[in-house]
């Protein structure tokens, strides 16, 4: 399985707000079992949907201040950006099936 492509405060902006895909970012920490739990599954979704969607993580406790600046209060989170904004933020480790159809949703409407 591909590891994700870490983002951080330094690159948030290049890597997520400006990318000409859309974009989920899974907020995580390491101490987060629930993070753990879903990480395999994020990282399914950055293969399946390659070339469709960016997947990356961002390390919350390394990078507070994205964190902060999206109010990320929870973990794990799932954010995804379009055009630099956030259009969804899904909360806790879900079933993939319920992540594949809020980002077939999205991606659906490009």
């Amino acid at each position: 399985m591909a590891k994700l492509m870490e983002v951080n405060d330094a690159n948030f902006e290049q890597e997520v707000l400006k990318s000409s895909l859309p974009v989920l970012v899974d907020f995580w920490a390491q101490w987060c079992a629930p993070c753990r739990m879903i990480s395999p599954i994020v990282e399914e979704i950055g293969e399946d949907y390659e070339g469709r969607l960016k997947v990356v993580s961002l390390n919350v406790d390394d990078n507070p201040i994205t964190a902060s600046q999206y109010a990320v209060m929870s973990i794990p989170s799932l954010l995804i950006f379009q055009d630099g904004k956030e259009v969804e933020r899904i909360v806790g480790a879900l079933p993939k099936e319920y992540l594949v159809s809020k980002l077939e949703g999205i991606l659906g409407k490009g």
